[in-house]
């Protein structure tokens, strides 16, 4: 059985469900600190060609307190309408504008202050739209070690979920050793995304790495698929 595991991201880059999509469990890493300026409640929209970004605040409290125990600020509906009229000015001569707003708002209307609970239903609904059925597991529900850190916890909830192949973002090949998994019967892979240009309105250039709202906006789910496969493993 093939699991990766990321912590929750707001609306991300394709290459997060490139990464849903190539494994049979995703391992939705809730229970570890959340970092402030990171992508977990933000991300970015192509707003009069150029990148800006959407942001649902969170909630002020104690910095040391884990993702799964961080909520969204008490006017979150206000925030959640401002992005949508963004999104709805920054896209509306889009070819799947419809459809696409259609998906944020029903993401968006559940009245959930819990931000892994709200970002994790997100990421269902937008897998739901991108014809992806990876089954989904919140690491702060699985019986491990929580005193581990790094490499040996990854290792822990590998073993935990009873996967024998570990995919992970080619930015990891500093942090992991095939070694160490292969140690524990464990094969480890690198997932490297692929350029994956498309059109986009009023962009002199193409942007890359946008929130997977604008590439929804610009490709059928004929096309969708046919990117969500432009991935090397190594």
């Amino acid at each position: 059985m093939k699991v990766a595991i990321m912590q929750p991201y707001l609306f991300p880059y394709i290459g997060y469900f490139q990464l849903i999509g190539a494994v049979d469990q995703f391992v939705i890493h809730d229970d570890v600190q959340w970092i402030k300026g990171g992508w977990i409640n933000r991300n970015r929209i192509l707003i009069a060609g150029e990148p800006h970004y959407i942001t649902l605040p969170v909630q002020k409290a104690s910095s040391s307190l884990n993702i799964n125990d961080r909520e969204l600020v008490t006017d979150v509906e206000r925030h959640k309408n401002k992005i949508l009229r963004q999104v709805e000015s920054a896209y509306r001569n889009a070819p799947h504008f419809d459809e696409v707003l259609s998906l944020v708002s029903r993401c968006f209307a559940p009245q959930e202050r819990k931000l892994s609970i709200f970002v994790t239903d997100t990421l269902r609904g937008c897998c739901s739209y991108l014809g992806l059925g990876t089954h989904f597991i919140l690491s702060s529900e699985l019986d491990k070690n929580n005193e581990l850190k790094g490499e040996q916890r990854v290792l822990n909830i590998v073993t935990a979920v009873g996967a024998s192949h570990y995919f992970n973002p080619i930015g990891g090949t500093e942090l992991y050793d095939r070694r160490h998994f292969s140690a524990k019967g464990v094969t480890l892979s690198f997932m490297k995304a692929r350029p994956v240009p498309y059109r986009q309105l009023q962009a002199r250039k193409f942007v890359p790495f946008l929130s997977i709202i604008d590439v929804m906006m610009f490709n059928s789910k004929q096309e969708l698929a046919g990117l969500l496969s432009e991935y090397d493993l190594l």
